[in-house]
């Protein structure tokens, strides 16, 4: 009897898959720290003989090439990437055997990558479960336009015949396991359940209910910003990517904190938001460690930055360094835990903010205050709608576009919170003054607040 266990990163919105039979399993898309693959193989009592790839990624390292190096097992990568490391070449078509009875065969499904290949687990000859990366994911695909812009419309269409050749291949209960689409940057759009088949896609995936042309049209016209750092990773996935070193960073105290900060690096708080605003080190940042922390540091920081990281805990400091691996930062420059007041030099105060909801705008605003409204949302969230006299500067692009931001008080938002709570923390270390607003945007036409759109971006 076979098994698959799930094993899910949240913070980058990626799922990896140890997947096989008594003795022997096969590893799909694993993370760059390896050992809780490792543990998981370990608590099934299998070994683990294969590890594949699915497809060269652009959002995370990959463990691939050292999982397979740690344990021995054969490194499956589709014959058409360019890499340049030993590997097992995999092309349409060819068997795997995992374990007695069971066959992991490969199968080109072009689309998110040139040369992206699905892996279809077969028990006894009869497929159960299909391994897809980021081409048919649940409800959606996989993006066509990290490779090259000249390639996506391409791609876009490779997508929409491999999702077609899956569905017409697999049975209806064949279960669809994908990599992405789960908050990753890499998905179209982002899945709504956690769990599907074949039979479900076909009724309810847009790439195998609607014609070519009109899924391309649609799919194109999706597209949101891509993060910064993805022009980072498939280089690193290319070469082949180092073993991790996940050892606690050093040490450090108030005026190491304070002499990094001159230097110009960043120091990053990973508390929540609330205690943040309610006193941090003034010039730090705030990136919620319980969150989309990889994501948004990785695409907010100039690459290659040193980063200092401050939390309650070294439990916290620890998660995050995890976390940050998997996207390239590999090593904090140092780290302190405890409390911020520790973390400031005597006769130096912790600087602060207020935070609001969007009726306390409303209030402000129905009293003639002027106020800047800085809305940090994505251009395709700003364009479902947004309070009327706003100015728009999506989160990711903010640090390099401070300048730009209007004279006044700032009352910045997004969609719940977070995100207008990593704005308010650059604004606050540029020396504005800032409110973060921590409601969820709905609640801004309830407030009162002027709401503008749809925004027909025809």
């Amino acid at each position: 009897m076979f098994f698959v266990d799930t094993l899910e990163f949240e913070g980058l919105g990626n799922r990896s898959y140890l997947a096989g039979g008594p003795d022997a399993a096969v590893v799909v898309d694993p993370p760059r720290d390896v050992d809780q693959v490792i543990a998981a193989a370990a608590r099934r009592g299998v070994r683990i003989a294969h590890v594949a790839e699915t497809h060269v990624h652009n959002d995370y390292i990959s463990g691939g090439l050292e999982l397979a190096r740690t344990t021995g097992a054969r490194y499956l990568v589709p014959a058409g990437a360019s890499v340049s490391f030993e590997r097992t070449p995999v092309s349409d078509g060819d068997a795997i055997a995992v374990d007695e009875g069971l066959v992991l065969r490969a199968m080109a499904t072009p689309g998110h990558t040139p040369h992206h290949t699905s892996y279809v687990l077969e028990e006894d000859g009869r497929s159960v479960a299909a391994f897809t990366g980021g081409s048919l994911l649940i409800g959606s695909v996989g993006r066509p336009d990290l490779v090259e812009p000249r390639l996506t419309e391409r791609l876009a269409r490779a997508q929409h015949a491999s999702a077609h050749r899956l569905a017409d291949s697999l049975d209806d209960e064949v279960r669809v396991l994908p990599t992405h689409g789960f908050g990753s940057f890499c998905s179209s759009s982002q899945a709504e359940g956690d769990a599907t088949t074949i039979g479900a896609e076909r009724k309810n995936n847009e790439a195998l209910t609607t014609d070519v042309d009109t899924f391309v049209a649609r799919l194109l016209a999706g597209l949101d910003d891509v993060p910064a750092y993805y022009a980072h990773m498939g280089p690193a996935n290319t070469a082949g990517p180092a073993p991790v070193d996940l050892t606690p960073p050093r040490p450090a105290d108030a005026e190491e904190i304070a002499s990094r900060l001159a230097a110009g690096e960043w120091v990053v708080d990973l508390r929540n938001r609330v205690a943040f605003a309610e006193g941090h080190v003034a010039g730090s940042f705030n990136v919620e460690g319980e969150g989309k922390l990889a994501t948004y540091l990785a695409w907010l920081i100039p690459w290659g930055k040193p980063v200092t990281l401050l939390a309650s805990t070294p439990e916290q400091i620890a998660m995050a360094q995890r976390e940050l691996t998997r996207v390239g930062i590999d090593r904090p420059a140092a780290a302190a835990t405890g409390e911020p007041h520790a973390w400031i030099r005597e006769g130096e105060r912790a600087a602060s903010f207020p935070r609001a909801r969007f009726a306390d705008l409303a209030e402000v605003r129905g009293r003639g205050e002027h106020v800047v409204v800085l809305d940090v949302r994505r251009d395709s969230e700003r364009a479902a709608g947004y309070v009327e006299g706003s100015q728009h500067i999506p989160v990711h692009a903010l640090h390099g576009r401070l300048g730009e931001v209007a004279p006044g008080v700032v009352w910045v938002h997004c969609a719940g919170g977070m995100r207008a709570a990593i704005a308010a923390s650059l604004l606050d270390a540029a020396g504005r003054e800032v409110v973060a607003v921590d409601d969820a945007f709905t609640a801004a036409g309830e407030a009162g607040l002027p709401v503008t759109g749809p925004v027909d971006t025809d």
